[in-house]
Formats: structure tokens, C-alpha cells, sequence
């Protein structure tokens, strides 16, 4: 599946949620990535995400699709981070 995620996580806890997201997904800037994920990948994402979460405070938002071509992408300025496909 594809996915589009962003997060609001306290500024004391924003290094780990980056640094856990980018283990998944593509940055493609600030607190958003985007990137094809196995069902299984995604529960054990959001079960760390939890982990590092005050859910009181903090924020997990993901939008989901079969694949990307199913979503229009329009990007306006400068792209933050450019996606590499290779391998």
C-alpha cells in the first residue's frame, strides 16, 4: 500500500520520530513522508511511533491508498527532498 504520514510530535521528541519514520517511508519534508509499506511494516511503524508518543499531546496522521498511482501529486517551490528510486 501507499502511504502519506505526518506527525506533531513535542520538540523533545521530534529527532526519534524522524529518525523512525525515515526507517519506513521517504522524507519529503518537515514532519510529512510518503512511500509504499507492507501492511506488516506499517502496524510495527505505528507500534514504535506509540512507543516514542505522548498521546495526549503528540499527533500520528496517515492517509493510505492501493498505490501511488492513485493520488495526484502537485508540488509547488522547491521539493524538500527528492525521492531516489535505485537500487
Amino acid at each position: 500500500m501507499y502511504i502519506i504520514l505526518m506527525y506533531d510530535v513535542n520538540q523533545k521528541r521530534v529527532a526519534k520520530m524522524l529518525k523512525l519514520c525515515r526507517k519506513y517511508l521517504n522524507w519529503i519534508q518537515n514532519s510529512v513522508f510518503e512511500g509504499e509499506i507492507t501492511e506488516v511494516k506499517l502496524l510495527e511503524l505505528k507500534y514504535k511511533a506509540e512507543e516514542i508518543m505522548d498521546s495526549e499531546t503528540d499527533s500520528l496522521i496517515i492517509f493510505k491508498s492501493r498505490q501511488e498511482k492513485w493520488l495526484d501529486k502537485e508540488i509547488i517551490g522547491k521539493e524538500r527532498s527528492e525521492i531516489d528510486n535505485f537500487i
